[in-house]
């Protein structure tokens, strides 16, 4: 894994992009300190329509009006910015 600086991450990210497309991965540091990696993302998994169906077979279902209720007591659905 190749060391780069987040300098370097600002300054060379689409040569950064280019090497991630090839393989290559990426320690980031900020001042000396390893701040997060940069590795290629995987290939994407398709699941089928019958594989996903079998799987939630046997969850219990879910009433509708007691699942919002819930919601609308623990999330603030105002569409307002608080900023």
């Amino acid at each position: 894994m190749v060391e780069i600086t987040q300098r370097e991450l600002r300054n060379n990210s689409g040569e950064i992009m280019r090497a991630l497309d090839r393989g290559e991965s990426f320690l980031v540091t900020r001042n000396g300190v390893a701040v997060g990696q940069l590795v290629p993302a995987g290939p994407r998994r398709w699941v089928s329509s019958d594989a996903l169906l079998e799987a939630f077979r046997g969850a219990p279902s879910i009433d509708a009006q007691r699942f919002r209720e819930d919601v609308d007591a623990w999330v603030d659905q105002d569409p307002e910015p608080r900023a």
